[in-house]
């Protein structure tokens, strides 16, 4: 008789993303972290596809999201999600399946583990920094200090590894949402133009650089806020990088309180190899 071979997955469960990685097929499937409910009871669509309904959605269909500032708010919304896209892999998620999931808090990975749909799963816990280090070639067995800056959508943590373990960790709840929020809120205020949370993540994604001297800039449609009708803008990247700049002073001041706290070997090893960054909204 031939055994089975598990099936190897990673999740990482982002505010923003759910990763999905299949050992079988070496593939990640990358899905937004959304869910579609119509009439409080049937789900319509999971990932991409909740997210293209998202600000469109007529009042009996919500669209939200099963995370809230980084932690789990809906967690058998979030199992339906896990196993519908799990689904979405390809092949056969088979019976007993091996999951690998970044770190959540305990009650969420018990329920998931124990109670939910994937109770057959063996599932186990990563450190998020640990799961970073590794993709980002950080020989965690021999380091002697790596620092790694995570900029998610709702947090930014900041880590470091030395000798197999994290040492030392704060997570910042300051993110690439708080970003999309800065420069909705900064073009109402300030040209008097509404714009929708979707249009604000793509000038976050194509304006949003820091650079002093940049000319690119983007026409949009937005509410014009004194007449109440819709209308065409051009937003420029200085007015977007002004709008992200508080948020990422914060950032930057978090990683200097940071670093003054870490022993001075390892402040030194950093020093000299610098800092990893990582993470959707780098």
């Amino acid at each position: 008789a031939f055994m089975f071979k598990n099936h190897v997955y990673g999740i990482d469960l982002g505010s923003n993303m759910i990763k999905i990685y299949s050992q079988n097929s070496n593939e990640i499937l990358k899905e937004k972290n959304m869910i579609a409910i119509r009439n409080k009871d049937t789900v319509l669509a999971v990932g991409d596809e909740a997210y293209e309904i998202y600000e469109k959605n007529p009042t009996n269909v919500k669209v939200s999201s099963p995370m809230l500032n980084g932690m789990i708010a809906n967690i058998s919304h979030l199992e339906i999600m896990l196993q519908l896209l799990l689904d979405k892999t390809g092949r056969s998620v088979g019976r007993h399946p091996v999951i690998y999931l970044t770190e959540i808090e305990k009650r969420a990975y018990y329920s998931i583990a124990h109670t939910g749909q994937l109770r057959q799963s063996k599932v186990l816990l990563v450190e998020r920094p640990i799961a970073d280090a590794l993709a980002l070639g950080i020989p965690i067995m021999r380091t002697k200090g790596s620092m790694i800056v995570n900029i998610g959508a709702a947090t930014t943590e900041i880590s470091v590894i030395a000798d197999t373990r994290v040492i030392i960790s704060k997570v910042i709840p300051v993110g690439g949402d708080r970003l999309t929020q800065d420069i909705l809120t900064t073009i109402r205020r300030k040209l008097n133009f509404s714009i929708s949370e979707r249009t604000a993540g793509r000038l976050k994604v194509s304006l949003a650089n820091l650079e002093k001297d940049t000319k690119d800039a983007r026409k949009i449609i937005g509410i014009d806020c004194v007449s109440g009708l819709p209308r065409e803008r051009v937003i420029t990247s200085p007015a977007v990088n002004e709008a992200i700049t508080p948020a990422i002073c914060e950032i930057i001041t978090e990683i200097r309180a940071f670093l003054e706290r870490i022993p001075p070997q390892i402040h030194k090893v950093i020093l000299s190899e610098g800092i990893y960054l990582t993470g959707g909204s780098t």
